[in-house]
């Protein structure tokens, strides 16, 4: 099928930030005596905008994170972006030939705004994402799982769901390219397939992806 829009998911997909701000989720949810290991944070906030966060601490511990919470922890995110951020492998690649074939595209991401774009900026990808083609689950209220960012998405870029192709690689992202009534493909770098089993089609290399596009 040949889709009349593809959606990107950012952070994993676009540029390699889960590693960075996994680490980093990680050991300030340690610091405020909430013990968190990099793997439960990929495990439980991979894909997920802030507020879950705020929410699965506050209803396993009954305790608040503090105000300032998101405040710090984006500063410490961007700190580390600036000095180690890279585009994931074969981003460029994928983006070109979309542009060539004039294939419309966007990225829809958990991040906020501010988050993506300085992402993008680190690593180049600000050329490809002009302002009209970045939505954020600021923009919705509701992050993933829940399907608002996705359709939010489409309407704005004027397609239908059901002409959408989402590419996601967490399970709250691939849970909500579903509800949002998309095809989705799950891209398995960092996460294991069994994790991403609701996807139309798993692939582990974004390089392939173009291919995949055909």
């Amino acid at each position: 099928m040949r889709y009349d829009l593809i959606i990107f998911d950012n952070d994993g997909v676009l540029v390699d930030s889960e590693p960075i701000s996994n680490r980093l989720l990680a050991g300030y949810l340690t610091e405020l005596g909430h013990p968190t290991s990099y793997e439960d944070s990929i495990r439980d906030y991979m894909g997920s905008a802030m507020h879950r966060i705020h929410d699965l601490v506050l209803e396993r511990t009954g305790r608040r994170l503090p105000e300032d919470f998101d405040d710090v922890f984006h500063a410490r995110v961007f700190a580390a972006f600036e000095r180690e951020l890279k585009p994931v492998a074969g981003v460029a690649g994928v983006l070109e030939k979309l542009a060539a074939d004039g294939t419309p595209y966007c990225v829809a991401s958990s991040g906020s705004h501010e988050r993506i774009r300085v992402g993008h900026r680190t690593t180049g990808l600000d050329r490809w994402f002009p302002e009209e083609r970045v939505f954020s689950s600021q923009d919705v209220g509701r992050g993933k799982p829940a399907p608002d960012l996705f359709l939010y998405a489409a309407e704005r870029m004027g397609v239908a769901p059901g002409r959408c192709l989402v590419i996601e690689d967490s399970p709250l992202g691939v849970q909500a390219a579903v509800a949002a009534g998309m095809d989705v493909y799950g891209f398995t770098a960092m996460t294991p397939a069994a994790r991403l089993a609701g996807a139309d089609q798993l692939f582990d290399d974004l390089g392939d992806l173009a291919d995949l596009l055909v």
